[in-house]
């Protein structure tokens, strides 16, 4: 049986990637900073406690998962939302935070399973960056700044690790239905002095078609990019946005 492991899995995004995944046949590993989300994952999944952004503590994860035999599959999808302010109002903690969350812990998780893979021969790493990584956001400069790092980070692995048979890719969302895209927009409406549903049609009109996504788009693109189907697709940043044509029409 292959192998997942999702940081982050606990919620949203991750926690979709990982039914999707336990629907392929793989045995899912999740992480996250949630101890209650974790305890409320599926029977049989195997949950760490771990702070994507702690190497001590990502390196235990992956000690367990040597153990238990390797990795076929990393998604490496923790991240935080950071600050809404313009960026003279960014507090550097705040800049730290979201860029150490977002590309160190991507960092940290490809750095742990490369050995992995390349010890196998083979391989898929998916990174969970965002069209904030295409287009850049205004009011939201540490996210943007660390899903633009994201990015770089994967075509590099992509290059450095295709010669071991180890595929890498990102998956860049768009508006994401859920509770942190919520609150992405409640501070967005307070900044720019709107009301929530304005701002949330903005984001929605900013598609050509006119749509949020649902965080099970994000988890079926991840279960192709770690599945056969996608051997030769590697280096490659694939947006699941309905189209963003502008993202933020409102200013």
């Amino acid at each position: 049986m292959k192998r997942v492991l999702i940081t982050a899995g606990g919620s949203g995004i991750g926690r979709a990637m990982g039914q999707a995944f336990d629907a392929a046949g793989f045995e899912v590993w999740i992480t996250d900073v949630d101890q209650a989300a974790l305890n409320a994952a599926p029977l049989g999944w195997h949950s760490h406690l771990c702070d994507a952004s702690n190497e001590a503590e990502v390196a235990l994860v992956f000690d367990a998962i040597a153990a238990a035999g390797g990795l076929d599959v990393l998604c490496a999808n923790a991240g935080v939302a950071g600050p809404t302010a313009l960026v003279e109002d960014v507090a550097l903690a705040d800049w730290q935070t979201c860029v150490s969350v977002n590309l160190e812990g991507a960092f940290l998780a490809s750095k742990y399973a490369a050995p992995l893979m390349k010890s196998a021969g083979c391989g898929a790493i998916v990174i969970t960056s965002s069209t904030a990584g295409i287009y850049g956001y205004p009011n939201r400069a540490p996210y943007a700044a660390a899903k633009w790092g994201m990015i770089g980070l994967m075509k590099t692995l992509a290059m450095e690790l295709g010669p071991f048979g180890i595929r890498c890719n990102a998956i860049c969302p768009g508006a994401v239905e859920g509770p942190r895209m919520e609150g992405v927009l409640e501070r967005e409406a307070a900044a720019k002095n709107m009301t929530r549903d304005a701002v949330y049609d903005g984001y929605a009109i900013g598609t050509s078609m006119r749509s949020f996504v649902e965080a099970s788009d994000i988890a079926n693109m991840a279960v192709f990019l770690g599945s056969d189907g996608a051997r030769l697709v590697s280096g490659q940043v694939i947006a699941v946005d309905g189209h963003t044509e502008n993202p933020d029409p409102k200013i």
